[in-house]
């Protein structure tokens, strides 16, 4: 019997964030989506489902894992859209007949043998859908699923608190790393600091009302705040006199200052300087200039309308603010308004609001914008990888050549020179 984690034909929702990860790589809380539903299932081997163009990339980062195969007679399909609670494996067991469970008309997991297997295998060279589940008996679940990204952010106050308890629930001394004199833990019990992490002077970590993980090798400088609900990615800094507050996840190798609330920022960005984000979720790679500070709340204080696909979407929450993908970029003084998007490997500056939706390989700002070259792009992203000791490989560069391509559509649409 093995697990597969799968995507389906409804990732697109989610761009611009899964252009260059598969939709189970998106991180909710502390750890991924995926992560999350290894843990409900340990020892089991498991297969990952991802669109053909990701491939190389995800086996690449996953070099042991079978990438869009299954090999047993036996298996668990488990969307990779659902966060996948502690006990999942007692809501959908792992052996059993074949079944499909649903949550509110999403697909969460199909339990598959004989025949149904086989045909479901035939399509793993695509996308699934719940057609691909035709004819099996239905159960009714209730598991949290994400059809957009701000999803992920309404979630990650639940999603800290849960892999925090998961995480240092037999974990006796939870100060391993190094607090220096002259801060100030509150709610010590709610706050863990893994080993090599620093807590410099005059820092407050403040856990009244959600917990803290500083992870290994982070450092906290003098004078921060951190509260309420936050994860601090391994080797990441949070600079001098930062803010940041309610429900923030960031991941390894960053850097982040200013004020950040309600936000979720990927691996290897970079937020160091005053500004303000809020309700906002950034890819890998990207780089906040000086002063960059996004509207989360608009001001009649209605629900924030968001760019979907070149449809307008009520996003039905009243705090939402920056989505942008991997790779982007931002200059000194930029300002975003309420559910702004910006694409993958965007160059932004200039002053005043550039619109709601900026498509992928822009360059500039409210004034004017074009499309930003694809060998100037690669060129730069490779120089910014290897400021973190990364290498561009060759996969990595046929990616940003294919989101390229696939992007190229929604330039033309707004008259961008090609």
């Amino acid at each position: 019997m093995q697990l597969c984690i799968y995507e389906d034909i409804y990732f697109d929702r989610l761009e611009p964030l899964i252009f260059a990860r598969p939709t189970h790589d998106l991180i909710c809380g502390i750890n991924s989506i995926r992560a999350k539903i290894l843990r409900a299932y340990p020892d089991v081997k498991y297969s990952l489902h991802c669109r053909p163009y990701l491939e190389q990339v995800v086996k690449g980062k996953n070099p042991y894992v079978d990438v869009n195969k299954v090999l047993d007679d036996e298996c668990l399909f488990v969307n990779g859209r659902i966060l996948a609670p502690v006990n999942m494996a007692d809501i959908v067991p792992i052996k059993g007949e074949n079944k499909l469970y649903m949550s509110k008309g999403t697909v969460v997991a199909a339990r598959l043998s004989g025949k149904k297997l086989e045909e479901v295998k035939g399509n793993l060279n695509d996308l699934l859908s719940n057609s691909d589940f035709d004819g099996l008996p239905k159960e009714e679940v209730v598991i949290r699923h994400i059809d957009y990204i701000w999803d992920l952010i309404n979630h990650n106050h639940h999603e800290l608190v849960s892999d925090f308890n998961f995480l240092v629930k037999d974990k006796k001394d939870k100060v391993l790393g190094k607090v220096h004199e002259g801060a100030h833990l509150v709610e010590k019990d709610c706050i863990y600091i893994e080993e090599g992490a620093e807590v410099k002077p005059g820092v407050v970590l403040d856990a009244s009302e959600g917990p803290i993980y500083i992870d290994r090798n982070a450092t906290v400088s003098a004078n921060a705040v951190v509260e309420n609900g936050v994860y601090v990615g391994e080797s990441s800094q949070i600079k001098s006199c930062a803010s940041i507050y309610d429900h923030v996840s960031i991941g390894k190798i960053c850097k982040v200052g200013g004020e950040v609330e309600d936000s979720i920022i990927l691996p290897y960005s970079n937020k160091q300087h005053s500004g303000f984000i809020g309700h906002a979720y950034l890819g890998s790679w990207v780089n906040l200039g000086a002063d960059t500070n996004c509207s989360d709340l608009k001001n009649n204080y209605g629900s924030v309308k968001i760019y979907v696909n070149g449809d307008i979407v009520d996003s039905g929450t009243q705090f939402l603010g920056l989505l942008m993908g991997d790779h982007s970029k931002t200059s000194i003084n930029s300002m975003f308004n309420t559910g702004t998007i910006v694409g993958y490997s965007c160059n932004i500056f200039g002053a005043g609001f550039p619109s709601k939706y900026i498509p992928s390989f822009s360059w500039g700002g409210a004034d004017a914008i074009t499309t930003y070259d694809i060998l100037r792009s690669i060129e730069t992203a490779r120089r910014v990888m290897v400021r973190r000791n990364q290498i561009m490989t060759e996969h990595d560069e046929k990616l940003f050549r294919k989101i390229f391509d696939l992007t190229s559509k929604e330039r033309r649409k707004r008259g961008y020179p090609f």
